[in-house]
């Protein structure tokens, strides 16, 4: 019965190590021991461009052009606002559609949101709402409100 060159191979081994293969790990005195994670963390690939996929996501991120207004819309919008301004001490319940401007490029996102007006500011344009939040009368597309709906003119 013969033995394969596999199990020859490891005698060897073991044979070739048998004075040190008792002893216990070695453990550095100096540094200190290094977790798994930050072993493996030594191998992850490297990034020469630091940055580039943050850039590309951003530029692929899709942005929205402002819509432009009718006068008439203009005109209704500034009739929503002088009534909103005589009756803001009802707290009326607002829903607002706004051009939300891109901080970083052109263009920007139409949103809407819903909250109880508490001020309207005409020095900086801005409606101010119960929660804190602002929006620019500049960029406001349409307002509702149950109040206007009371009124035919609206």
């Amino acid at each position: 019965m013969g033995y394969s060159y596999k199990e020859v191979d490891n005698y060897e081994s073991i044979m070739k190590y048998a004075d040190i293969i008792k002893e216990p790990h070695h453990r550095s005195t100096r540094y200190p021991h290094m977790s798994r994670a930050d072993r493996a963390a030594q191998f992850s690939p490297f990034k020469a461009l630091t940055g580039f996929e943050d850039a590309a996501q951003e530029t692929a991120r899709l942005t929205e052009e402002k819509p432009e207004l009718q006068e008439d819309d203009i005109a209704r919008l500034d009739r929503q606002l002088a009534f909103l301004k005589e009756h803001l001490a009802e707290k009326p319940l607002l829903e607002i559609t706004f051009f939300a401007p891109d901080p970083l490029k052109s263009g920007g996102t139409i949103r809407r949101m819903t909250g109880t007006l508490r001020r309207v500011d005409t020095y900086d344009r801005e409606l101010v709402m119960a929660d804190g939040t602002t929006v620019n009368m500049d960029q406001v597309l349409a307002m509702d409100s149950e109040i206007f709906r009371k009124i035919e003119q609206f």
